[in-house]
Formats: structure tokens, C-alpha cells, sequence
């Protein structure tokens, strides 16, 4: 026989359930009003892009322009270098379409729009001056070409320019021929500045050169025929040339034959070029990412970025030297050279900094003593002014 629970036991056991839930909700509400949570933070926005500039240099190469070449030659890593100096620090690219005229051993030659400024570098050691004969030029081609035939980018933000250099004016007689207003026009469309740099007098170009500055909204120049670039020899030079020397010879080729080649061609280039080339090439590479060359990295640069591990790389992608290497020894020839270019490179970097300001004053010196007006100081001027409207400052 089952007997009925006691009614004032159950009464109680009620009571003690409903004097739990009580004091867990008040238990809670102390937690929540003693403790305060922390709001949920949005992650942080990805870092802003870096500022683009994209520059063409659309050279005439006749023989009347062998001077402006030569010093070209000369000042192509100062020029990009400087224009690497500004903040926030650009991404720089650079591409070339040199001319001449019909009948001459080539009406253009192109480079397209590369940031590997060493490839760039040595495209322009090759170049020299011939041909022309009768005075215009095949401006009108290498216009069409510079706009229509390199890679510019389209997106927003990006300063795109185009420098116009030579002597003479275009001919006008071609049959078939996009004319340079044409040209300029679908460059504005795209948001390319048009400058234009005459050198030399000859007074048919200068209509035409301003012409083609007003319509690109750009600038007009008038310089020395022979580009009046002034030879800058900084207390810094010596020292970096010696820097350059000793980390050259860290430098270690690797992948295919031909891949090996151009990094071998590339640390050739750079051991060749006098002080004065040099000097503003390691300025410029350690603004530029702190690559020992442009474009395609090295093995010791390959290696820290972490894209490639030396003890997996078959021996035909190794320069001799390493080939033979076991393993383990491989990797540790490469972290040597790596902590040798580390110090060397904190070096360069110091030295190239109290060079940038010895040149930064030196220009203004030259500009006031009304020397500052050649090819080089001319375009880096234009630079200034143009790419402040994207926000790069110098």
C-alpha cells in the first residue's frame, strides 16, 4: 500500500526549488552588472595600398640626341630613386619607347611598364643614337605606341605620366599615322599626364611641344641639346661603391638556365656601374622592399621571404658552387650570406639616407644658382608637382 506524500513536505521542497532559481538570478544579474563585457571590435581594415606611379619615357634616339641618351643612361636610378623618396612611399613603374623614323634600322623600340628598374636599366645601356637625316621624327608612333601598346594600369589613385623627349617635330606626311592629338586625347581619357621636353631651339618643334603639354595637361620644358644633366659626385659615393662591391657578392643565382642568367646579368650590371649609378641604385632598392636587385628575387632573398627552401632545390637550379653541397651544408651557406647582406645592407641604409640629404640640398643650391635645369631635374620637378594630386608627397 502506497501512502500520499505529506503536503507541507512538498510544500517545502517547492519553496527550496523556487529560493535556487531566485538566488542563481540574482547571482547572474551581479555577474552582469559587476563585470562588463567587452563589446565585439571589428577587425582592423586591411593596410592602405601604396601610392602608384607609372612613368614612360618616349625618347628620341637619332643622332642628334647622343648627349641626352648618354646622360639618361647615367641618371635613370637617380630619377627613381628620387621618386621612390616620397611619402607615403610609391610603388614605382617604369617603361620606355624609344624612335626614330621610317627608313632608319627601327622606327620604335618598347618597354613595357616594369618595376624591375634593373631590366629597365640595362634595356637603356642599349640604346644609342643614329639615324634621322631629314628633321621631323616619328613622334606621331611612338605617341600612339607610349599610350596604346604598354600595360598601364586602370585603376583609380594611380599617377600615370608620360615624358616626351626630343628635337624635332613629327611628320605630319605619313600615310596611315595616328596623329599626336589623337594620341594625347585617348591619354587624358585614361588619366595620362603629357609632358613635353624640347631639346635644343629648333623652333618647328617648340608650337608643337607646347601643344601637346597644354592638351596633356602637362608641362612644357625647353632644355640643353645635350639634356644639361650635371654629373652629382656625393662625399657618400666611394663608401656605397665599396658597399655595392661586397654585396654583389652575396648575391646568389638560382632556377632555370635562363633564370640564373638574368640574376647573373643584373649583379654584373650593378658591379659595372660607376660610383655615381650605384650610390642611388641601393638608395633606391632599400626603399623599395631591401632586394639586393629588382624584379625576380635572389636565393638569399628568395629564402626570406620563405617562397623557396635551398634544401629541396634539385642541383640543376643551383649556381656550381652549391651543386656539390650536401643539404644542410647548402642551407647554411645561404643563412651566412643572408646575416652577411643583413649587416651590410643596415650599413647602406644609413649611408644612403645622409646621401639623399646631401643631394636634396645640392639641388636646391643648383636650382638657385640657376643650374638646375636639365633633363633629370626637370622630370623629377614635374614629378613633384603632378603626383601631389594623388596624394604622394615629396
Amino acid at each position: 500500500m502506497t501512502s500520499n506524500p505529506d503536503p507541507t513536505n512538498r510544500r517545502r521542497a517547492r519553496l527550496a526549488v523556487f529560493a535556487t532559481l531566485v538566488a542563481a538570478t540574482a547571482l547572474v544579474a551581479h555577474v552582469a552588472t559587476s563585470t562588463p563585457v567587452e563589446p565585439l571590435r571589428p577587425p582592423p581594415p586591411p593596410p592602405a595600398p601604396a601610392p602608384r606611379i607609372e612613368v614612360v619615357f618616349v625618347l628620341d634616339t637619332t643622332g642628334s640626341m647622343s648627349g641626352l641618351i648618354e646622360g639618361a643612361k647615367r641618371k635613370i636610378w637617380s630619377i627613381a630613386n628620387q621618386m621612390a623618396s616620397g611619402q607615403p612611399r610609391p610603388d614605382i613603374r617604369i617603361g620606355l619607347v624609344a624612335y626614330r623614323d621610317r627608313g632608319d634600322d627601327y622606327v620604335t623600340r618598347r618597354v613595357d611598364l616594369s618595376a624591375d628598374i634593373d631590366a629597365i636599366y640595362a634595356q637603356l645601356q642599349q640604346l644609342s643614337a643614329g639615324g634621322g637625316g631629314d628633321t621631323p621624327e616619328s613622334v606621331n608612333q611612338a605617341l600612339h605606341e607610349a599610350v596604346e601598346g604598354l600595360g598601364w594600369s586602370r585603376d583609380p589613385g594611380v599617377y600615370r605620366v608620360v615624358f616626351l623627349v626630343g628635337d624635332a617635330p613629327p611628320h605630319s606626311d605619313y600615310p596611315n599615322d595616328v596623329q599626336y592629338a589623337l594620341s594625347v586625347r585617348a591619354a587624358r581619357e585614361r588619366g595620362i599626364i603629357v609632358n613635353a621636353i624640347q631639346c635644343g631651339s629648333l623652333s618647328a618643334t617648340t608650337p608643337v611641344w607646347q601643344q601637346i603639354a597644354a592638351a596633356g595637361a602637362g608641362r612644357y620644358v625647353a632644355i640643353r641639346q645635350d639634356g644639361g644633366m650635371l654629373a652629382m659626385a656625393t662625399p657618400h659615393d666611394d663608401e656605397l661603391a665599396q658597399l655595392n662591391r661586397a654585396l654583389a657578392e652575396t648575391v646568389i643565382a638560382w632556377g632555370a638556365a635562363d633564370e640564373r642568367a638574368e640574376i647573373e646579368q643584373k649583379r654584373e650590371l650593378a658591379l659595372a656601374a660607376p660610383a655615381a649609378d650605384a650610390a642611388p641604385r641601393l638608395s633606391y632598392l632599400a626603399k623599395s622592399g631591401g632586394r639586393v636587385i629588382s624584379g625576380r628575387a635572389d636565393l638569399v632573398d628568395a629564402v626570406r621571404a620563405g617562397t623557396v627552401d635551398p634544401t629541396e632545390l634539385d642541383a640543376d637550379a643551383l649556381p656550381e658552387p652549391l651543386r656539390s653541397l650536401p643539404a644542410k651544408e647548402r642551407e647554411a651557406y645561404v643563412k651566412q650570406m643572408g646575416a652577411r647582406r643583413e649587416t651590410l645592407k643596415q650599413r647602406i641604409s644609413q649611408v644612403s639616407r645622409e646621401r639623399d640629404a646631401w643631394v636634396r640640398a645640392e639641388q636646391r643650391r643648383l636650382a638657385v644658382s640657376g643650374q638646375g635645369d636639365g633633363f633629370d631635374q626637370q622630370v623629377l620637378e614635374a614629378i613633384r608637382s603632378q603626383a601631389a594630386a594623388t596624394g604622394i608627397v615629396y
